[in-house]
């Protein structure tokens, strides 16, 4: 289980979840829920209003019962001699074939019989006269028998007693298993009467189920009615055209694969449905039946042809809405699924296409997984566009150049579900990464400092990163004798030490330094960790002033308080050591407790440079690199040149006495030519003249600020006179204490 965890926590747990959900996607796409279908053919929509299937040929002729029709030759339904004189004449006019979108499911009112039982003034002669002719649905049976006729019928949601008719048989052979559990059932069926059922050569479905959103995106083929396999009406057409006595049905464990006949093979989704490749509606495919019955069409115009009666007057229309067209005819639909077949314009979804957009999904998402965590926003933006033209493009040049309709959407869905789960991760984890930062620095940065660290954790680096660093260390002069005077006021000690402590934190965090550690009454600081800081010398220089600033504020706010209550007031000073030099940062400590800080050489030298600002007699010391690297900025003067304990390399010591305009103050100038004179008679063994410049400033010295160093040199001078430093001393001297 460790284990497990372990490779978690390298592998990232927003890749395992990505990876488990990539096999929810895989799951839904199996599923296929309605919003995911709809999705898609929302989709597959779009591919044909931007390029609509071309009409180069017109194979097929839409015979019109239209308002010019009922016009001439009265209203619907019309006496089945004159729709068998349409068949009659468009069978002389050598149709391929001709098919029905129209049940003739009653007997023909107007047949003679019939007439004769409805005329009550008849004499008995004509009355049997007139039932001994034929009845109008003969006369269309008999033409029917002549002609290659397809009766379209119609599926019902509702049961229906099933006929003993003994029609033709159409084989039906399957390849691949029973196709019945994938098709539509239709539990009831509308036949034509059974005189007209016998005659015709051919039967099929004209029912067309349009989709959720009520739009006509497929057709079916072969349907269930009343638990009989039955082909559709435009697939009939194709079998009587084709002289085929069978319809081969292919099929597989996904479902329906296609329907053939010799010559023609449509392929069919799952629920052996024809994607219509639609183009738009045209009138050019229309002709008026009027114009058929009068004789007013040539040969030229129905030789061939697979001819559609239906109808488009009002009342009478069947309209459609497709991906297309808001208003299409029900019959120049069934005109579009053959005029794609006959012109090889098919549209397919072929059941490995699913197989393909989970491939492509699956693909997708895991270069995903794989690049999210290692490329930076910008060239993964430029990946997801790249994917994204992948997809389309390889779904618009299967459509274009092949009529195979693959989805890109659920690639594009999946892999943008599996980007934002790892976005959203990285977001998280990434707030939760600012928390611990701004947790683990906010004691010791200023506040505008965490922030930048927390927005850019880049910059910092733990566990130990060697860089160049400013290091300080302060101490309160003579806390010895404050605390005793609170030795019977602990709370006031504390209240004052926190009075103390918090203008000199404010002092550091204000100039972007990082509050190493408390010791007490002494502070441990450093700058250009864990930010970078260009400037950290200057900013700690500036820093050590503030807080000299910030002492003196709270002396004079004590001495009034003191005032006011009659008692002693005894003034706070600090020493302070400042040393610039390589060092080491990050997470030092053990297992169990760790703290950010600084080791190296040059911290315990800015240690050791704190612990002689009270020998000095100046509140500021600072190391040789600080003291150069600050030196436009502050008033600089040189100390002495010295070894600290425990040390062998002597190092150049400076007092920072103030800000810029100090340094360029008259006075300042004089006491800093001055001491320079001084130390170079003192380095020289000239002690007379080291003792004659130590005088001279005493003088310009008007406010004894360096009374102490002066006190400090003549006193090492008396020492000398009376026992002179060996050959070969340089200058430096080596400091006893720490």
């Amino acid at each position: 289980m460790k284990r497990l965890r372990r490779y978690a926590r390298v592998f990232g747990y927003a890749r395992i979840l990505c990876i488990f959900l990539i096999f929810a996607f895989v799951g839904l796409r199996v599923w296929d829920p309605p919003p995911l279908e709809e999705l898609r053919v929302r989709t597959f929509d779009a591919y044909q209003l931007l390029e609509p299937r071309k009409v180069t040929s017109r194979p097929v002729v839409i015979i019109d019962i239209d308002e010019k029709s009922l016009g001439k030759f009265g209203q619907w339904p019309w006496p089945r001699t004159r729709v068998a004189d349409l068949v009659k004449r468009l069978t002389d006019l050598d149709a391929a074939v001709i098919a029905f979108d129209i049940v003739f499911a009653e007997p023909d009112r107007m047949s003679p019989s019939l007439a004769a039982e409805t005329f009550s003034n008849l004499d008995d002669e004509t009355r049997n006269k007139l039932k001994s002719l034929p009845s109008n649905d003969q006369v269309f049976a008999d033409v029917l028998r002549k002609s290659p006729v397809v009766l379209g019928e119609s599926g019902l949601p509702t049961a229906t007693p099933r006929t003993d008719l003994k029609l033709p048989l159409t084989g039906l052979a399957t390849i691949g298993g029973d196709p019945r559990p994938y098709l539509f059932q239709f539990p009831g069926l509308l036949r034509n009467v059974p005189i007209l059922e016998e005659a015709a050569p051919g039967r099929g479905l004209f029912t067309i189920k349009t989709e959720r959103d009520g739009i006509v995106r497929r057709v079916p083929m072969v349907m269930v009615a009343q638990g009989d396999l039955m082909p559709s009406l435009t697939f009939e057409m194709l079998r009587i055209v084709t002289k085929s006595n069978t319809i081969l049905v292919k099929s597989d464990e996904a479902g329906m694969r296609s329907v053939a006949v010799p010559g023609f093979e449509l392929p069919t989704d799952k629920n052996g449905q024809l994607w219509v490749h639609f183009s738009r509606h045209d009138p050019k495919r229309f002709v008026s039946a009027a114009d058929v019955l009068e004789g007013n069409v040539g040969k030229d115009a129905i030789s061939r042809k697979l001819i559609l009666i239906g109808t488009s007057a009002v009342g009478l229309l069947d309209l459609k809405t497709t991906p297309l067209d808001p208003v299409m005819p029900g019959v120049e639909v069934h005109a579009q699924v053959l005029e794609s077949a006959l012109t090889g314009s098919i549209l397919s979804q072929p059941n490995y296409a699913i197989g393909a957009e989970i491939l492509a999904a699956i693909l997708f998402a895991a270069a995903i997984i794989w690049l999210t965590p290692i490329l930076r926003p910008i060239l993964l933006l430029a990946f997801g566009a790249v994917i994204v033209c992948l997809l389309i493009g390889a779904a618009w040049y299967f459509y274009t150049y092949h009529n195979v309709l693959i989805d890109f959407t659920f690639p594009l869905v999946s892999s943008t579900g599996i980007y934002l789960v790892l976005v959203f991760s990285s977001y998280f984890s990434e707030q939760a990464q600012r928390r611990r930062i701004r947790s683990a620095f906010g004691q010791y940065l200023s506040p505008a400092l965490v922030e930048q660290l927390a927005l850019s954790p880049e910059k910092l680096v733990l566990g130990g990163e060697e860089r160049e660093m400013t290091i300080m260390f302060s101490d309160v002069r003579g806390f010895t004798t404050i605390s005793e005077s609170f030795k019977h006021d602990p709370q006031g000690l504390t209240s004052l030490m926190n009075r103390f402590l918090t203008p000199l934190t404010n002092a550091i965090l204000d100039r972007k330094g990082t509050i190493d550690k408390y010791m007490g009454d002494a502070i441990m600081a450093f700058w250009n960790a864990p930010l970078s800081d260009k400037t950290h010398e200057v900013n700690a220089c500036e820093a050590a002033l503030d807080m000299i600033d910030k002492i003196e504020a709270l002396n004079e706010e004590r001495y009034e308080e003191a005032r006011l209550a009659g008692k002693p007031h005894i003034p706070m000073h600090v020493g302070i050591g400042i040393n610039t030099g390589t060092c080491v940062v990050g997470n030092m400590g053990s297992d169990l407790r760790f703290d950010y800080s600084v080791l190296g050489d040059s911290v315990n030298l800015a240690s050791r440079l704190e612990g002689q600002s009270k020998s000095y007699g100046v509140p500021i010391i600072a190391g040789s690199k600080t003291a150069l690297a600050a030196k436009e900025k502050f008033a600089i003067l040189e100390l002495d040149f010295i070894t600290v304990k425990g040390k062998k390399e002597p190092e150049v010591i400076y007092a920072i006495a103030g800000r810029e305009d100090l340094a360029k103050s008259g006075e300042f100038q004089r006491l800093r030519n001055l001491c320079i004179e001084m130390l170079s008679c003192y380095r020289n063994r000239d002690w007379d003249g080291a003792m004659s410049a130590i005088g001279r400033a005493r003088i310009a010295d008007e406010k004894k600020s360096f009374s102490a160093l002066y006190d400090l040199y003549a006193e090492r001078i008396a020492t000398f006179r009376a026992s002179p430093p060996p050959d070969g001393w340089d200058g430096v001297f080596a400091l006893t204490t720490k």
